[in-house]
């Protein structure tokens, strides 16, 4: 699809469309929502450029970035105005993909020693960047999902994205040769 034209200025006035043409404001939760999980696939980009073609798990942060997409068309859609597209919905089996791989590099990893700080690798810190800001579109898909339909399939495979953010992060630091970073309790 060629994008012929950049700037609309429909939003100009602090109003933006949603799928279906609905109008919005620039500042409501359902916009919100979708613009942290735009802020998270563009993080996910940044962190897939740092990363080696040869990594496995490259082509998984790939998937999800794709997956992203989906997510966000499902949220720019409100189901009480406009049935969802197919591509707005998440392609079957996907949570269970995500644990497949969060299982995984959880038994290539050596016993946790304590709570981790982000860091290591710029990789790593960047996968960490990636999952505090999944965390945080997971929390602005919650408030949606208050007041609004959203899948509970989106819920889930947020809710897994940003374990599956944790272990990559640490498989990034382990296959590097780069220690985790221990939280120190100064309070002792």
């Amino acid at each position: 699809m060629k994008i012929t034209k950049v700037y609309t200025r429909r939003g100009d006035k602090g109003m933006t469309d949603l799928v279906g043409s609905v109008r919005i404001s620039k500042t409501d939760v359902r916009l919100d929502a979708y613009g942290t999980v735009d802020e998270l696939n563009s993080h996910l980009g940044l962190l897939v450029s740092m990363m080696t073609t040869d990594d496995a798990e490259r082509t998984v942060v790939l998937r999800v970035q794709n997956n992203l997409f989906n997510i966000g068309t499902h949220l720019a859609t409100d189901q009480s105005q406009t049935p969802l597209y197919p591509s707005a919905r998440l392609p079957e089996g996907e949570t269970a993909f995500l644990e497949q791989r969060i299982d995984a590099i959880n038994a290539a990893l050596p016993e946790p020693q304590g709570f981790v700080l982000p860091g290591g690798t710029m990789a790593a810190a960047q996968c960490h960047v990636c999952r505090a800001v999944c965390r945080r579109a997971e929390r602005r898909i919650d408030a949606l999902a208050e007041q609004a339909t959203v899948g509970s399939d989106v819920v889930e495979y947020v809710n897994r994205l940003s374990d599956y953010l944790f272990v990559l992060a640490k498989i990034i630091n382990f296959n590097a040769g780069q220690g985790e970073i221990i939280w120190q309790n100064a309070c002792k």
